[in-house]
């Protein structure tokens, strides 16, 4: 582990935001990694986000494939990113290939309750608040 101060609180300072989030621990960037979910999921987990999972259906709210929606294909943690399926970036040789976005442009239309360890989580929401 880098220099990582658990006693940090926070900075107006956007160099030193920075500097936390690139040596934060993975279970830290991990919880950096949620997403907002849709009026209908906010009001019925009655929570504003959740950390994405491969298999959730997003939206994306911002950038040049704002508007449009897809399955999470894969979660990057370290880099604080993910790829949905369908969402292709055109390399200057004419490859396609996927685009990582941050997750803070992302909305959460369906979640993937598959695991019983996040179901179990997810529905906890509603009955602490």
């Amino acid at each position: 582990m880098k220099n990582f101060s658990k006693s940090w609180v926070s900075s107006s300072s956007p160099r030193k935001q920075r500097k936390y989030r690139a040596n934060a621990p993975l279970n830290l960037k991990r919880r950096m990694l949620s997403v907002h979910l849709s009026k209908e999921l906010r009001q019925k987990y009655k929570t504003r986000n959740v950390p994405v999972k491969k298999g959730d259906t997003v939206m994306i709210m911002r950038g040049k494939f704002k508007g449009q929606e897809g399955k999470i294909d894969k979660v990057y943690t370290r880099q604080e990113k993910v790829t949905v399926e369908g969402i292709k970036a055109v390399t200057k040789k004419g490859n396609k290939v996927p685009f990582k976005i941050r997750s803070s442009a992302l909305m959460i239309k369906e979640l993937n309750l598959a695991d019983t360890k996040r179901n179990a989580k997810v529905e906890s929401y509603g009955k602490t608040r």
